[in-house]
């Protein structure tokens, strides 16, 4: 279960004023301090300035320890006696003593440098690692959105040369989502003991081995369990590289990070989805799928070849009863429910949109053929570019009025593709895509920044409510677009878009009255 709150911050660990949601703190009574043996007051007339210069002397030896370290343990820098009692203020009596084998500085001492100490040697911003890293995860990203998504792009193809309805092949799609969202949670797990790096490499091959079978399939029946199969597959890629990100990358870069994982996504779901609809207009659905199983092939190899091995992941084994555990504690943390429910909202939206726009645009007024509303889906370079820079929209605007940007971004998207001109109807592609993808990063990140332990579990859960939200908005949206056409469609995503912005309203409004609540107490 996720540490309780120390009573330091009233929102999300990362300062009040970029949290997206409050949280219900609880200020806990300092221990008693015990004080050090060789420790004793220090005399009025003693100069100040030595304990300046004592300070850049720690300092200077904590730097040299953390470049150089001591095979026999790390020395200590006992200040002199007195120093650090008088230092502390007149009332914060004696120093507490220190366990043995503690350094006073870093991490455990739990200072001010604790934050930078904590991300020392994990990968940032143009330091050795990080560009491999990216573009490994970015060519995990391709796979798995690539391989989850290959059927959308055709489902009025395999509508046509297997002669189902629309709500029947968008079980292709939705069979793959769910299978992911029900098997993310135990695979994450397996990523505790065996590592993220070996369970994504693992997930990822496994995934690209159906997907070279997906054209044999010789009924619906069958493309759908083997589909269900390769999302079950593919389970192991989402929570995993959250929690290789929130473990490996320092926390002012996490949301850059994820953000270009993210990107990698709609990158996936871009060419997979113009691959699938040209291949298919020339030699047919089934070639399709084997051109993107062989796409994911080559992602495969290129994740294992670049993604640095990790540095700061601990092997535990996650029992039956521990996982429980740990998932009873991150769904009992209403921050992360919230995340989770607008991760959810957000993806039926976008899985509604994107099962059903193909059936529309072959149709009139548009009458595109299969290549071209194929290529409708160039659309996603937007998706690549809003993710890719959440993290700047959430330092200049916070996150949550990121989340609230994002959310009508996506409702006016919603609203222009009601109309019947194509240009019209394409602004609003782009606006919706934009708008997913700023708020899945925002909300993604978000999770990985809150959970301070479980991460993977907490990334799961996560992961979970997304593709759960997807496999309900493809199905949703689907049956809304047989009864009432496009508008039914349309009708659905505003309602989601309605909670998420209801949710972000909720927790803001908490905010407010938390903060006000503290002042009034000051």
């Amino acid at each position: 279960m996720p540490p309780a709150d120390t009573g330091a911050s009233t929102e999300l660990r990362v300062g009040a004023s970029t949290a997206p949601f409050p949280r219900t703190t609880t200020t806990a009574a300092a221990p008693p301090a015990t004080a050090a043996p060789e420790r004793q007051a220090a005399p009025a007339s003693e100069p100040a300035a030595d304990s300046g210069r004592l300070a850049r002397r720690c300092r200077a030896a904590a730097s040299r320890a953390r470049r150089r370290p001591n095979p026999s343990g790390p020395r200590p820098c006992r200040p002199a006696p007195g120093k650090a009692a008088r230092e502390s203020g007149p009332n914060s009596g004696p120093a507490p003593a220190r366990t043995p084998g503690t350094p006073e500085h870093g991490p455990a001492a739990g200072g001010a440098g604790q934050g930078a100490d904590s991300d020392g040697g994990k990968l940032r911003p143009g330091g050795p690692g990080y560009r491999r890293m990216s573009f490994g995860l970015l060519a995990a990203g391709i796979s798995t959105f690539a391989l989850l998504y290959s059927t959308q792009a055709l489902l009025p193809a395999i509508s046509g040369d297997l002669g189902v309805s629309p709500g029947q092949a968008s079980w292709t799609v939705s069979a793959a989502t769910g299978a992911l969202a029900l098997a993310v949670l135990p695979l994450s797990a397996l990523s505790e003991r065996f590592g993220r790096r070996t369970l994504m490499t693992v997930s990822l091959s496994v995934a690209a081995v159906i997907a070279l079978l997906t054209p044999f399939a010789p009924n619906l029946g069958w493309l759908v369990a083997l589909r269900a199969v390769q999302g079950a597959a593919l389970a192991g890629v989402p929570a995993s590289a959250m929690a290789y990100l929130a473990e490996e990358v320092r926390g002012k870069a996490l949301v850059g990070a994820i953000g270009l994982f993210v990107a990698g996504n709609s990158i996936g779901g871009m060419s997979g989805r113009i691959l699938t609809g040209w291949v298919a207009q020339a030699w047919g659905w089934r070639a399709a799928l084997a051109a993107v199983g062989l796409l994911a092939a080559v992602c495969a190899v290129v994740f294992r070849l670049l993604v640095p091995r990790a540095r700061h992941f601990t092997s535990r084994p996650v029992g039956p009863r521990a996982l429980a555990r740990t998932i009873g504690g991150h769904l009992a943390d209403p921050l992360l429910r919230r995340l989770y429910a607008i991760g959810a909202l957000f993806m039926t939206v976008f899985g509604a949109v994107y099962t059903v726009i193909g059936y529309r645009l072959i149709e009139g007024p548009f009458n595109l053929p299969q290549g071209v509303v194929g290529s409708i889906f160039l659309v996603y370079l937007v998706g690549t570019l809003s993710s890719a820079a959440a993290g700047q929209l959430v330092a200049r605007l916070g996150r949550r009025s990121a989340l609230y940007l994002a959310v009508g971004t996506t409702a006016l998207g919603l609203l222009l593709t009601l109309t019947s001109t194509l240009l019209a109807v394409l602004l609003g592609l782009v606006l919706i895509t934009a708008g997913f993808f700023a708020g899945h990063a925002v909300a993604s990140s978000s999770v990985s920044r809150t959970a301070t332990t479980g991460r993977a579990q907490a990334s799961a859960l996560y992961q979970s409510a997304y593709y759960l939200g997807s496999s309900a908005g493809g199905t949703l949206g689907a049956i809304a677009f047989h009864a009432a056409g496009w508008e039914g469609t349309v009708v659905l995503g505003l309602a989601a878009m309605v909670g998420a912005a209801s949710i972000t309203l909720y927790a803001t409004r908490k905010a407010l009255a938390q903060r006000r609540a503290l002042a009034a107490a000051r």
